[in-house]
């Protein structure tokens, strides 16, 4: 369901920094976003820091339709070259695949109808967009604001659950090719609706704006809502994109599907992400290998990935076992082996890459060849978070924020570029993250970071003595520096 009279849409405060305009007639407000027009009646509840998320949202709908007319001059017909016609099994497979024609798109919460006008107006190539919402003044409001945008044959309103509305488009000719479920809040409860609806290679679009809760405020929260359990760490919004992809992925599993993540991001308010909905048995399996719980050091907050299942491949044989445990983080007493603090086990997230690096590619060379007279509202913002996504390392989950690992040791902060610095010239690769501007994503090993908070510490003359016995400092400080840290870059 849908707040009234607009969720997710909208909320009663926010700036944004994107070209959207106001009019005002009477007791009606009409504001102007993109090509669409949205007329409020009394206290406008339209929020403009979704500007970006709507933006975004258009934009990945346009690299999905480009990418369908792509795949379907590749997959146009059944015919093996000869003019003979395939098996009959490969043909339905080819027109369960088919990705030619026009598609069409849900709303599922609609509320003032102002995605679906978007949509309607600046995706090429829709068939229809069906504008769901449970609000009946929502549902007059969208028929008016259809009216106003003169797109009655494009886009429908629709009275109805928005669960009830999916379930209702499960079967095969009824499925919709996108899919976008945006509410205020969790969209835990429309999940496993939302995986059915997608037609096969469509993409399901999901925003959460429940931060706290994925966030490690609430963990109990977290495990009725999306079967995971969190606590507070500098990548808790990583994290919440990583359990939100595998909630999704779960839901999918049910029916012998599965996801493909395009784009995964984490800003302002909400965690936002695009998922291809594929399906498959034998591919649905392998999301066991994609999955995997954290450990989480509750003093240092060193983390370490523990797979749930691998893969064993022998000739033709495939086998899935449990995972062989090799914690590294863990000394005989179960404690953390840099600071001898207790540690977290939590999880589980999705572990595989969040990004498809090509989808984002498209999506940036797109942006970088669209006019000026015809860049989205929040064209600049756009481009700086993608150019982000892009360079992130996508085979290393979760990240560190440098001055909180330096804190701990109560040691100044250097610059960030140095730090990126040593780990390269160590040989290990490091990106930052769109999650956070102080984020280090890197491949290297935990003992080589805490060698250079120490190395760090000692050229600043931090004094181990002056923390605590049972401070995770003292006992970080009390190890000696086994990697070679050059010096010019503390």
């Amino acid at each position: 369901m849908s707040a009234d009279p607009v969720p997710g849409d909208s909320a009663q405060n926010g700036q944004g920094n994107g070209t959207s305009e106001e009019e005002k007639k009477d007791d009606i407000t009409i504001v102007q976003e993109g090509k669409a027009r949205v007329a409020f009646h009394g206290p406008v509840f339209y929020n403009p820091v979704q500007e970006f998320n709507r933006d975004l949202t258009v934009l990945v709908l346009r690299q999905f339709v480009a990418d369908r007319e792509k795949a379907s001059a590749e997959i146009q017909n059944a015919t093996n070259g000869t003019g003979d016609e395939e098996p009959a099994t490969k043909r339905r497979k080819v027109a369960e695949n088919d990705q030619s024609g026009n598609i069409r798109i849900l709303d599922a919460l609609s509320a003032s109808g102002l995605r679906a006008l978007r949509f309607s107006q600046e995706v090429p190539n829709v068939d229809f967009i069906l504008a769901n919402d449970f609000s009946e003044n929502a549902v007059e409001s969208i028929k008016c604001n259809i009216d106003l945008n003169g797109v009655q044959d494009k886009v429908r309103a629709n009275f109805g659950d928005a669960i009830m509305t999916m379930m209702q488009h499960r079967s095969l000719e009824k499925r919709f090719h996108a899919v976008d479920l945006d509410p205020y809040g969790t969209a835990s409860n429309f999940l496993d609706s939302g995986v059915q609806c997608v037609a096969e290679n469509g993409i399901l679009m999901v925003t959460c704006t429940d931060m706290a809760v994925l966030c490690g405020n609430t963990p109990e929260a977290c495990y009725t809502k999306y079967g995971a359990v969190t606590t507070r760490t500098k990548c808790c919004h990583e994290m919440a994109l990583r359990i939100l992809l595998r909630a999704i992925d779960t839901q999918a599993n049910r029916y012998a599907r599965y996801i493909e993540p395009l784009l995964s991001v984490s800003v302002d308010f909400y965690v936002r992400v695009f998922v291809r909905v594929k399906t498959g048995a034998r591919e649905a399996k392998d999301s066991g290998i994609k999955v995997g719980n954290v450990l989480v050091c509750s003093g240092c907050h060193s983390m370490e990935i523990a797979p749930i299942l691998r893969k064993h491949v022998d000739g033709k044989s495939v086998k899935y076992l449990p995972y062989i445990i090799k914690h590294t983080l863990l000394d005989g007493n179960n404690k953390c082996v840099h600071c001898s603090h207790p540690v977290h086990h939590i999880g589980p997230i999705y572990t595989a890459p969040i990004h498809d690096k090509v989808f984002v590619q498209s999506l940036l060379q797109q942006l970088k060849a669209t006019q000026e007279e015809e860049r989205l509202g929040t064209h600049n913002r756009l481009l700086g978070v993608l150019t982000t996504v892009h360079e992130e390392l996508d085979d290393v989950p979760l990240y560190y924020e440098a001055g909180q690992m330096m804190n701990i040791c109560k040691s100044p902060m250097p610059k960030l570029i140095n730090v990126r610095s040593a780990i390269l010239n160590a040989g290990f690769r490091v990106s930052g993250s769109h999650c956070c501007p102080k984020g280090i994503k890197t491949d290297a090993t935990l003992d080589f970071l805490w060698d250079v908070i120490r190395y760090q510490a000692q050229s600043a003359n931090v004094r181990r003595e002056r923390l605590h016995e049972t401070s995770p400092g003292f006992t970080i400080l009390g190890k000696e520096i086994k990697y070679l840290i050059l010096k010019k870059y503390f």
